[in-house]
């Protein structure tokens, strides 16, 4: 997904990335704004999951999460 397209939509999908990582609070995903290698950062160090693995399970999110807004 386009970067441009996330940060454009972060707004109306933040709600759903609090509901798959809860452990993430409010503020870090506004900071975040949809960017992809920080929200995986993110998911990284509160989960434990290898770099590759958080990388995978923000696209797929992002993937899945993608629409008219």
């Amino acid at each position: 997904m386009n970067e441009d397209t996330v940060k454009g939509q972060w707004k109306q999908i933040k709600g759903k990335a609090k509901e798959v990582w809860g452990d993430i609070t409010d503020d870090e995903l506004t900071r975040v704004e949809g960017n992809a290698d920080q929200l995986a950062g993110l998911v990284q160090e509160r989960y434990g999951r290898t770099r590759e693995e958080a990388e995978r399970e923000v696209k797929d999110f992002f993937d899945k999460n993608r629409g008219p807004y």
